[in-house]
């Protein structure tokens, strides 16, 4: 039996539940097959009008806010959701399947991830304030007094992720990332788990309130079909988008963002298969063991990671064979698993249906008496001259599958590398002699790939400075861009330049005493000093 979780069934706008008015539905526990209470509501166009105008009525107040207030804030969420940990991975699990220790760790990420970008902000120098001092002086012109930083683009727009329902979800990581950049939110949340969503949501608003700032700072709207995605996307105060989801799903918001009146910037993350290369010198001394953390990486999950290895490139010789019996093992001992939804059980087993018809099964875990919402791992098996000539079948499959695919020379494997499409992840397994074999491969996997592994396994994505999790097309829509990290913040703001400004007049991070004490680029120098005396802001 679930605890009393206070869940009022309604979108969250101006800091209150909204009675509901649209299509109604339920969340559901894809392992029990049941449906769950209470019954939810789409969100009307007027609620979502008024989460948009009163967003934009934010942005004046919670642009500008400073950076420690914006780190208070966040921190704020991160202990309201820590509170409610118990709670929130009891209703996640009814709603997703998911296994509580894995929600458990999602729900320290989510939290963690919260307090890091407090950090961020807090520091300050993530703003890469710019001044180039005025040169009066200069022949033959003068130069101006120039200086530069990086404010919030408006209100965002963010879609919860059907894999995640709390890292990239109502607080997750896009949210945390326009919260920092000093973006109002509104979030769509994700139908399959409106219970969890909503929870979040309400440790949202709550802290929304107690510090004090503007009730359009958060909106959490609800809808079960496309209508109030759409009409968030095209709305004319919505001004970025972050989505995690499909690649027809993804593509259809950005033509939608592309065509407005006025394009807005659309960042999505979308489709990747994480090749998986096995070099010969680390195949031969460990394949046994790769090939069984392989497993345990494509089944994770039950394979509904963005970055689960779905094409695993091998050389055709004895020791591949070795390593493709173990993976053969390691299915057959293997069962069906619940996935998310029906739907995405459903296409899953739709998808791998088609590629069987195409590609020979190496293994298959049995499935006998699973219900309709329940997954089993397989392994097919190609050779890459086949794949080349049909390059259709290294598609995303959402679930619990890997496509080996049997290379005979280098020359091959290099063509294959240069057919893939963009990617979040590429993963080597090499020895040293392995990776300097093999530089030309290398190069074209940094093409490829926005992420590239040497012997681990890309499933689990650490939060961090320097995480980059992005790609090429149709890994997302812009491969200049990261979903998590800390770099994620640059996805939400714009540089602004501010010429011959008095020093009452500019942004903290850019009078000359540096009063903040950040890191600045001035004259071309990287300095927490202040801008010497004699120019003409540094005098004004």
């Amino acid at each position: 039996m679930e605890t009393n979780l206070n869940l009022q069934g309604g979108s969250i706008v101006n800091g209150e539940s909204l009675p509901g008015s649209g299509t109604a539905f339920h969340g559901f526990d894809p392992a029990a097959g049941a449906q769950l209470e209470p019954v939810y509501h789409c969100a009307s166009i007027e609620d979502l009008n008024l989460a948009a105008d009163l967003a934009e009525e934010a942005v004046a107040t919670y642009g500008k806010l400073p950076g420690r207030e914006k780190a208070r804030f966040l921190r704020h969420i991160a202990d309201g959701i820590e509170a409610i940990v118990p709670a929130l991975v009891e209703r996640a699990h009814h709603e997703t399947a998911l296994p509580e220790a894995r929600l458990k760790g999602e729900s320290a990420r989510t939290i963690n991830q919260l307090r890091l970008f407090a950090q961020v902000v807090e520091e300050g120098s993530w703003v890469n304030a710019r001044i180039d001092p005025a040169q009066p002086d200069r022949k033959p012109l003068p130069r101006s007094d120039i200086r530069s930083m990086m404010r919030p683009l408006g209100p965002v727009a963010v879609f919860g992720a059907s894999n995640f329902p709390l890292a990239f979800s109502v607080a997750g990581g896009d949210t945390a990332a326009a919260f920092a950049a000093g973006n109002p939110v509104i979030v769509k949340a994700h139908h399959a788990h409106p219970g969890t969503s909503e929870l979040v949501g309400q440790v949202v608003a709550r802290s929304v309130k107690e510090c004090g700032l503007p009730p359009g700072v958060f909106a959490l709207l609800f809808g079960a079909g496309a209508e109030i995605g759409a009409a968030l996307v095209d709305h004319s105060k919505v001004k970025a988008v972050g989505f995690t989801g499909s690649l027809p799903a993804g593509k259809a918001l950005m033509q939608r963002a592309a065509a407005r009146p006025e394009p807005i910037p659309c960042f999505m993350e979308m489709s990747s298969v994480n090749p998986f290369i096995v070099l010969p010198e680390a195949l031969y001394s460990r394949g046994e063991e790769i090939a069984r953390g392989l497993f345990g990486s494509f089944t994770l999950g039950v394979g509904q990671f963005c970055t689960k290895p779905g094409l695993v490139f091998l050389p055709r010789d004895v020791t591949g064979t070795i390593f493709v019996d173990e993976l053969k093992a390691q299915v057959e001992k293997a069962g069906a698993a619940a996935m998310l939804t029906e739907g995405i059980a459903k296409s899953y087993r739709s998808g791998i249906a088609g590629r069987q018809s195409c590609v020979e099964t190496v293994a298959q875990a049995p499935s006998d008496g699973a219900g309709s919402t329940y997954g089993a791992p397989v392994v097919m098996q190609i050779g890459a001259r086949d794949l080349l000539r049909e390059p259709e079948l290294a598609t995303e499959i959402f679930g619990p599958s890997a496509l080996v695919i049997w290379y005979d020379s280098r020359e091959e494997l290099l063509e294959l590398a240069r057919s893939l499409e963009g990617q979040l992840t590429a993963t080597l397994h090499a020895s040293e002699r392995d990776l300097a074999a093999y530089a030309d491969l290398i190069a074209i996997l940094e093409r490829k790939a926005g992420r590239l592994i040497v012997n681990g396994f890309p499933t689990g994505v650490e939060v961090c400075h320097a995480m980059v999790h992005g790609g090429p097309y149709p890994a997302t829509s812009d491969s200049r861009a990261t979903s998590v990290g800390t770099y994620s913040i640059y996805r939400f703001v714009r540089p602004v330049c501010y010429q011959d400004f008095p020093q009452a007049a500019l942004p903290d991070e850019l009078k000359s005493q540096n009063p903040l004490g950040i890191w600045r680029l001035v004259d071309g120098e990287f300095t927490r000093d202040a801008v010497s005396a004699g120019s003409k802001a540094g005098t004004a």
